[in-house]
């Protein structure tokens, strides 16, 4: 196929079904280099295979998908924990909800709220708590359970949908074929499990908009390799292993799903080969899969689930549309590359889905930027255009996307921000973004990305220390969490730092407080961090001795300690979030919640949850 009929068939390329009917991956690399990543659909099983099976191939090694003996896989995530931001001034404040990283986008965590109910997860039970009366009104137990329609262990995070509660989990009852486990828990009366659903592989994150959750997995192809110790040396062992690969009919590589109703009666398939997209490189290792459960529905049905071929571990969405990035660290750790002696320079692929009401999602382009991504703060979409920021060589650099023709193509960047340094944090918040890079010092650089072609670097700002989250706190202001270090760069302690940015080019430090030698949750996974503009109150966890909930007080300026919130047995009692109900301030530990007055910290009330 020459390139003209390859572009032509890369713009075919729906996840709901337009498939590219003349091509296999060896005529699509022999095209010549593309100008933007383009995924490759199949218009049958037998040619997915052929692709999955060459690719999964030149991944492997002798021991595998390790690298050695007991080895660590070579197929790695991103090394970051999903993180979420601030939700946008508006809607119902009367309560705080979920940090999230965009308004209206809402993301799984230990604890969700409505406002008159809390509902959370302790110990193998979801707990739901009566917000007015500071009572549990309602447990259920989700370990252990052998029946079909019970979940089994594992459950972490939840989302909540006016009266359902989806629980994402991992099905501990089958310890050679555990995977991802959602639950679906109506909570209109007595909490009870309408719907539960398995699947292959490991839950990567998710989000829901409305009702609608789209829950993104990742998988490993199910390939019986032979026993090792059978083979003289690696080249044999190398041999046998592609041996198997190539035996191995597609099925291994389509992640299977199974689901049950409230009556136990089950539902079983697997992704379609017409579902699965392939881009131009990619391992072989590891599929993608986008799922989609509208949570008022009767059940969870078949997720009706979209998969892309490729690794990775970071997802962003901001409403139209969701992003899947993978930063193919497997290309510079894997095996192949190791055979080969020489790594390529480290690239992150960009996969863009569009997400409406409770339709499957569509594949809308694919891109690639040079570099490494931090976390989902590292991507923004505004006005159409993704913003990534990385750090490549020694430097880091945004770069603004848009899309043409089923691909994400430059249409500016800005480059040279913290020579030396790797990025901390990102916040974009319209068309301003705010980096953070940090080797000794701490530059919070500034960005104007008014103009999509020609982005700016501003202001730069050189503090000891870092900021691993920025909140926007109003005001031309903005919040810094992370830690503060000497002048050699060594940490000391958790720090929180006022900015005022009014003034890009010139932005300074109003205020700052720390607590030395602490930590906190909440400087890699924001969703433990609170901001409640009504009374300017900063509420954060802190590691320490003696763990409590930091209260902080931003006025006129200044950051000044409120007080701190300790549970009992506060010695085992491990701070992990806060919110806002009225006038009352939660805090969740893992041993219980507690009501405590939002202006004077009085305690109200304590509800053990173990």
């Amino acid at each position: 196929m020459n390139r003209a009929a390859a572009t032509l068939s890369a713009l075919c390329l729906v996840l709901s079904g337009c498939t590219a009917t003349s091509s296999d991956l060896s005529e699509v690399a022999r095209s010549g280099p593309a100008p933007a990543l383009r995924l490759v659909a199949f218009d049958d099983c037998e040619k997915l295979a052929k692709g999955l099976r060459k690719a999964t191939m030149d991944a492997v090694g002798p021991w595998g998908f390790n690298t050695l003996p007991g080895g660590m896989r070579t197929t790695l995530n991103s090394g970051a924990v999903p993180e979420a931001q601030a939700k946008a001034a508006g809607g119902d404040q009367s309560f705080s909800g979920t940090n999230t990283h965009e308004a209206g986008v809402d993301e799984p965590d230990v604890v969700k709220t409505d406002g008159k109910r809390i509902v959370t997860l302790a110990h193998g039970r979801l707990v739901v708590v009566d917000a007015a009366s500071r009572k549990v009104d309602g447990t259920l137990a989700l370990d252990g359970a052998s029946d079909s329609a019970k979940p089994a262990a594992g459950a972490d995070r939840l989302l909540l949908a006016g009266d359902r509660a989806l629980v994402l989990g991992f099905d501990y009852a089958d310890p050679q074929q555990g995977g991802p486990l959602l639950t679906l828990v109506d909570l209109a009366g007595a909490p009870k499990v309408v719907s539960t659903y398995r699947t292959d592989g490991a839950l990567l994150d998710a989000r829901q908009v409305g009702g609608v959750a789209r829950v993104v997995i990742r998988s490993a192809p199910r390939l019986a390799f032979p026993e090792h110790s059978k083979f003289p040396d690696d080249e044999a062992r190398l041999a046998a292993n592609r041996s198997a690969v190539a035996a191995a009919p597609v099925e291994a590589w389509l992640p299977r799903w199974s689901s049950t109703d409230a009556a136990g009666k089950k539902t079983d398939g697997h992704v379609g080969c017409g579902a699965v997209q392939l881009p131009e490189t990619y391992s072989g290792t590891s599929l993608l899969t986008v799922a989609t459960f509208d949570l008022g529905a009767a059940g969870l049905g078949s997720g009706e689930p979209v998969s892309v071929a490729a690794d990775g571990g970071i997802v962003y969405a901001n409403g139209p549309s969701l992003y899947v990035a993978n930063d193919q660290r497997w290309r510079v750790n894997g095996p192949l590359v190791k055979r080969a002696g020489a790594a390529p320079d480290p690239k992150t692929q960009l996969f863009k889905f569009t997400i409406a009401g409770t339709a499957r999602p569509k594949y809308a382009a694919a891109g690639e930027v040079p570099g490494w991504l931090l976390n989902q703060y590292s991507m923004s979409e505004w006005d159409g255009r993704l913003r990534v920021a990385t750090t490549a060589d020694d430097a880091s650099t945004v770069y603004v996307l848009e899309q043409r023709a089923g691909a994400l193509a430059e249409s500016g960047k800005v480059g040279g921000l913290g020579r030396g340094e790797k990025i901390y944090s990102v916040r974009f918040i319209g068309t301003t973004a705010y980096v953070v890079t940090f080797r000794q010092t701490d530059p919070l650089h500034t960005l104007d990305l008014s103009d999509p072609a020609a982005p700016r670097a501003l202001g730069e700002l050189k503090i000891t220390g870092y900021s691993a989250y920025l909140h926007p706190a109003g005001d031309g202001r903005l919040l810094g969490v992370g830690q503060e270090a000497n002048e050699q760069g060594r940490v000391q302690g958790l720090q929180v730092s006022l900015f005022d940015v009014h003034d890009l080019t010139a932005p300074a430090r109003l205020a700052q407080f720390q607590v030395p030698g602490s930590g906190s949750e909440a400087e890699f996974d924001p969703h433990a961090f609170l901001f409640w503009p009504a009374t300017g109150a900063v509420v954060l966890p802190v590691r320490g001795e003696q763990p409590s909930a930091l209260v902080l007080s931003v006025h006129d300026n200044q950051v000044t300690e409120a007080g701190s919130i300790t549970h009992p047995a506060a010695r085992y009692a491990q701070m992990r979030r806060s919110l806002v109900i009225g006038g009352t301030l939660w805090t969740l530990s893992d041993q219980g919640l507690q009501a405590n007055d939002l202006v004077t910290l009085a305690q109200q009330a304590w509800l053990p949850l173990v």
